[in-house]
């Protein structure tokens, strides 16, 4: 019911609106997180409701323009502590969202606002995360893998041939076509994401319930006491890393993406600084939150709410050939 949540249909996750209809924003990607991550859940009998509110904040402070826009809010805000779309969603739901008339906020529990939390530094030592934690964290991975790679073909990025140099992709197309012959195409390309999708979900749950069967352990809290981790089997983790280190060469730093990049973080940075400049720019409540937080942290508390749309808009209307 947050705005919040709601804007994320207008923020990009890989790829931007004009590149097409068919690809995924962040909000679909969030749906798609929360999706597979309820199915982890209730083949592991953990929290369902956890996990699905846990998968739906999960990146709910994400700036326009994806990690592009978060690199170049981070830079602005280098001395100011940084900017991190993690913490940005607990400032979200802990204080800008206002739903309620005696306090800000969403209200949301204490087991929701912890595992936020411990997304903001994922290489902290101390007790690991719940493992409704755990789970989205896993299910964001097998979603981007999957939706990127099934993106990036269908807007031309690369092509299902060209991936078939990945021995994840290629043991996957192969299942396919041991029981669908004659798919080509389309209906090819849709095959290969389910199955992918499928095979990674059912090597964590093989993987790890098997783990926890083993360990049966009488309470979260001692899950936690034991560092006990969700992941996937070694040889799927290493298939894994293996395509994320292709779509990083052949899709995230294609040249399509990088003018889109570098555009983006032009604008945000002269946003940043004309904001600085012009503070009666900005709406009244941002004004007002300057006088608690700084200017600075204020203008990037406004730009990171901002869909790529408004944000656009936003730079012609006060910014463009200044």
């Amino acid at each position: 019911h947050s705005a919040a949540y709601r804007r994320l249909s207008g923020k990009m996750q890989v790829f931007t609106g004009d590149m097409g209809d068919y690809h995924r924003t962040r909000l679909t990607h969030t749906q798609e997180v929360a999706s597979i991550a309820r199915t982890i859940g209730r083949a592991l009998r953990l929290n369902e409701d956890l996990i699905e509110a846990l998968a739906l904040l999960h990146d709910i402070g994400h700036p326009p323009f994806g990690h592009a826009g978060e690199d170049a809010l981070d830079e602005c805000l280098a001395g100011n502590g940084g900017f991190s779309h993690n913490q940005y969603a607990l400032t979200l739901v802990e204080e800008l969202e206002v739903r309620y008339p005696h306090f800000p906020g969403l209200n949301l529990s204490r087991e929701v606002l912890d595992g936020q939390c411990t997304r903001i530094d994922k290489q902290a030592t101390g007790q690991v995360p719940l493992l409704e934690v755990q789970v989205v964290d896993a299910a964001d991975s097998i979603t981007y893998d999957t939706h990127d790679l099934d993106d990036a073909v269908k807007l031309g990025l690369v092509t299902l041939d060209e991936m078939q140099e990945v021995s994840l992709i290629r043991e996957t197309t192969r299942h396919v076509c041991e029981r669908f012959a004659s798919l080509q195409g389309k209906i090819l390309r849709m095959a290969v994401v389910h199955e992918l999708i499928d095979h990674q979900v059912s090597d964590l749950l093989r993987t790890c319930g098997r783990r926890l069967a083993q360990h049966d352990f009488p309470d979260a809290g001692a899950v936690q006491v034991a560092g006990f981790r969700i992941s996937p089997s070694d040889e799927l983790a290493a298939q894994k890393a293996e395509l994320e280190a292709v779509l990083y060469e052949r899709v995230y730093r294609h040249p399509r993406l990088t003018a889109v990049r570098v555009k983006a973080q032009q604008r945000l940075r002269a946003m940043f600084d004309g904001y600085l400049r012009r503070a009666d720019l900005l709406p009244e409540k941002f004004q007002t939150r300057a006088g608690k937080v700084g200017l600075a942290r204020s203008v990037g508390d406004y730009l990171a709410g901002m869909t790529d749309r408004f944000c656009n808009e936003q730079f012609q209307r006060y910014f463009a050939d200044k």
